[in-house]
């Protein structure tokens, strides 16, 4: 199993929203950036796990954990004129960007912030945590992966 962590801006895409969804499982679309376009494509596999990271708020946080359900196929958002994931140069023959479907796990009990994770000295080479990265799709190694849940089991203050 890999680990991930994935991206989304509560208003458009929140926790809420994923478990409000059928079967609390939703398509991981519209994302339009080709290096997290290859993660989702050839890196997320069936029954990997990640992290539900809320961007772009006052405080960033994961705040869930999902599961890879279904393994990458083409998004159809980017073929539909009417989504705001439309692209005009990608084709059902000639797909350029891919989805990936998610169920949640579980919701974490607190938030663990951006700040949060940057006080774990042992995620010091977190992808998340490098200045300037913008990626809606990280990978999160193993270490990592155990430090963060550490950290969302750690006692309520």
């Amino acid at each position: 199993m890999n680990y991930w962590l994935l991206k989304s801006e509560p208003h458009s895409f929140s926790l809420d929203d994923l478990a409000a969804a059928p079967g609390q499982t939703t398509a991981w679309e519209g994302v339009r950036n080709y290096q997290a376009r290859n993660f989702l494509r050839d890196g997320l596999r069936i029954g990997d796990q990640a992290f539900f990271y809320h961007s772009s708020i006052a405080q960033p946080a994961i705040v869930g954990l999902v599961e890879v359900t279904r393994a990458a196929y083409p998004d159809a958002s980017a073929f539909d004129p009417g989504s705001p994931y439309y692209d005009p140069a990608s084709s059902p023959q000639a797909p350029r960007w891919y989805c990936v479907d998610v169920r949640l796990i579980e919701r974490l009990r607190r938030p663990i912030t951006l700040a949060g994770l940057k006080r774990c000295p042992a995620l010091a080479d977190f992808a998340l945590l490098r200045r300037g990265n913008r990626l809606s799709v990280l990978a999160v190694s193993a270490a990592q992966w155990a430090c963060i849940l550490d950290l969302a089991a750690a006692p309520l203050a």
